[in-house]
């Protein structure tokens, strides 16, 4: 499997210097190799070819459309924020949509998810209508947490979503506890549990995979590593540049994966699930990719270049599978022009249904409290 884009170190000072498209030379931070981009990108399209051929038609539509729905639908959250329509926080997750449908469209749907704040995507894919997350962001009663949680808090017990965490870390521990009710309950359900690279640093990360080792249980940790933790580099922040290997210290299998190839994502999670079925073997997955936009809509990223994020987009996943199921002869540009109309108009459908949606009662203040 060839490696993810690897940043390339010019000099030692504050200051580098890396060559562009051009050959030109851009004054910055560490810019990702763009040549080496070019050749995984086309290395990983010849993987990518092999695994179509072998996949259902339907899927791999329903897993484009899952994908560009998800672009789409954040690119207009960040247009209404502007607005002053939602309010609060709001992570967006464009660049990584090849994660959140690789794993996601591999599980049942009884299945269970969990998830950091970064959530509105995969809350869609587990099943949460796009009006459903869109009124939650606009704080309306139609949301799917009546507009109590916001856009780090989606969630369905119905759907076995279980949020949007707000604490860095946080969930992890609570979907190890998941898996276990699962082993317990006898349910034969799985556990994906989805957290960034930053909380890899959390005492709460190590406890947990010892803990789902050392019992079983059958739980998939999906390290969605966008290499920076908030406005951190990860190599700034780790000294070890391997997530998946951290597992060894526990004996977990372990995967290192392209996060720009859907279908790299989906086969890594089907193997881990399997093996979580066949005797609750727990797996942690470090998927890498890369994050267009900011931390948050309030993060202005001077922390990197924007010659680094164009040369990562030269890898964009959406690309990639497009292509792929071009060269494939699965679809064509006629299908993608319909796919990505049926997404506006989904993405439409659901700030309508927002804009009009009411705000919750003030009685709504003190439903669904708990004290204990």
């Amino acid at each position: 499997m060839p490696k993810a884009a690897t940043v390339t170190k010019k000099t030692s000072t504050a200051t580098k210097a890396s060559a562009n498209g051009n050959g030109k030379v851009t004054k910055g931070l560490d810019l990702v190799d763009v040549e080496l981009a070019k050749k995984e990108f086309q290395a990983r399209k010849t993987s990518q070819l092999a695994a179509i051929k072998k996949t259902d038609k339907g899927l791999l539509r329903e897993m484009l459309y899952q994908m560009v729905l998800g672009r789409k639908f954040e690119e207009k959250c960040a247009e209404v924020y502007r607005m002053g329509k939602i309010g609060g926080f709001c992570h967006l997750y464009i660049g990584q949509e090849a994660i959140g449908v690789g794993t996601m469209m591999a599980i049942d749907k009884k299945d269970m998810v969990i998830t950091s704040y970064r959530d509105h995507v995969q809350a869609m894919i587990k099943g949460i209508s796009p009006e459903s997350v869109m009124a939650e962001l606009y704080g309306k009663e139609g949301g799917c947490v009546k507009g109590k949680g916001g856009s780090m808090h989606m969630f369905s017990k119905e759907l076995e979503f279980y949020g949007g965490h707000g604490i860095v870390g946080g969930q992890i521990g609570v979907g190890t506890g998941m898996a276990y009710a699962a082993k317990y309950k006898g349910t034969d359900q799985v556990t994906l549990c989805f957290f960034g690279e930053a909380a890899v640093n959390q005492g709460i990360f190590h406890e947990s995979l010892n803990m789902a080792q050392l019992w079983k249980l059958p739980c998939i940790y999906i390290c969605e590593n966008n290499q920076y933790g908030m406005g951190t580099s990860q190599k700034r922040a780790m000294s070890s540049r391997s997530i998946a290997k951290k597992a060894e210290a526990f004996e977990m299998a372990n995967e290192f994966v392209d996060g720009m190839d859907v279908m790299a994502v989906r086969a890594a999670t089907l193997r881990a699930i399997e093996r979580a079925r066949k005797d609750g073997s727990p797996t942690l997955l470090e998927i890498r990719a890369y994050r267009y936009m900011g931390h948050s809509m309030s993060d202005p990223g001077n922390y990197r270049t924007r010659d680094e994020i164009l040369k990562y987009q030269e890898r964009d996943p959406i690309v990639l599978f497009k292509e792929s199921l071009k060269e494939a002869k699965v679809f064509g540009d006629k299908d993608f022009e319909k796919i990505e109309q049926e997404a506006i108009e989904a993405t439409d459908a659901a700030v309508k249904f927002a804009e009009e949606s009411p705000y919750p009662a003030e009685s709504e203040l003190f439903t669904d409290v708990l004290v204990a």
